[in-house]
C-alpha cells in the first residue's frame, strides 16, 4: 500500500527558513506531471513556492524546439520575474507530481511589509538567476556542444569519497537537449560514446563519472 504523503505543514517546515511564513500565506496548488503552472506571454502576477515535486522553467517556439533554462525542487520558487505585472518571459511545467504554495503580488507585498529582510532575498534570488542566463548565453555563443554537456553534467555531479562523481538522477535526454541547447540525438549520440569510454555508466536511477570527462571529444 503507497505511503501517504507528508501534510502540508511537515513539508512547510522543511522549507528554509525564510520562506517558511510566506509559504503559510499562500492557497496550496497540485500539478501532475507535464502540467503547466505558468504559460510564456501570459500575464500573472503569482509566485509558486515548490513544497514537493519538481517544476522545469523553459522556453519553446512554434516548431517545437525548446530550451530548458532550470530545474527547481521543493524549497525553491518560481514565477517571480512578473511581479511587475508584465507577460510571463518563460513557461513552467510540473516534471512530476508537485505541490506549490501560490502566492499573489498583493500576498507578497504584505509579507514583505512584515518582513522586510525577505525583499533582499527576493533581490538576491533575482541576480544569482540573472548571473546564470548570462553564463548560459555565453556557453550558447563560445562554447561547442560538447562542451556545454561537460558543464552541464558537471554542475549535477556530486564528490563521492571513491573520488567518482556521481549524479542522483538522470535527466531524460531531450531534458539535457533543451539545457545545452543541441537535438536529442546528439546528446544521445555523445552520452553512448562517453559510456563506451568509461567515462559514464548507469547506476541505478543515477550515473556515475568514474573518471574526469575529458575537456575534447
Amino acid at each position: 500500500m503507497p505511503s501517504s504523503p507528508p501534510p502540508t505543514e511537515t513539508l512547510i517546515a522543511a522549507l528554509p527558513e525564510v520562506l517558511r511564513p510566506l509559504a503559510q500565506r499562500g492557497a496550496f496548488v497540485r500539478f501532475e506531471r507535464g502540467e503547466l503552472l505558468i504559460r510564456e506571454g501570459e500575464r500573472g502576477d503569482t509566485l509558486y513556492i515548490v513544497l514537493a515535486g519538481g517544476v522545469r522553467a523553459f522556453s519553446s517556439d512554434e516548431r517545437g524546439k525548446e530550451i530548458t533554462f532550470g530545474l527547481y525542487g521543493a524549497g525553491e520558487y518560481v514565477g517571480e520575474m512578473s511581479l511587475d505585472g508584465g507577460p510571463r518571459s518563460a513557461s513552467v511545467e510540473a516534471t512530476e507530481a508537485t505541490l506549490c504554495a501560490m502566492v499573489t503580488r498583493l500576498t507578497l507585498t504584505r509579507h514583505i511589509a512584515a518582513h522586510p529582510e525577505f525583499a533582499f532575498e527576493l533581490l538576491g534570488k533575482l541576480i544569482r538567476r540573472a548571473r546564470l542566463a548570462t553564463q548560459s548565453a555565453r556557453n550558447m555563443a563560445l562554447l561547442d556542444v560538447y562542451s556545454r554537456l561537460v558543464r552541464q553534467l558537471g554542475g549535477l555531479a556530486v564528490p563521492q569519497p571513491d573520488g567518482s562523481l556521481q549524479i542522483a538522477k538522470r535527466l531524460t535526454h531531450a531534458d539535457i537537449a533543451g539545457h545545452v541547447g543541441c537535438s536529442r540525438e546528439m546528446v544521445s549520440r555523445l552520452l553512448k560514446d562517453l559510456e563506451r569510454g568509461g567515462y559514464l555508466r548507469p547506476d541505478g536511477a543515477g550515473w556515475v563519472l568514474p573518471r574526469p570527462l575529458p575537456q575534447h571529444w
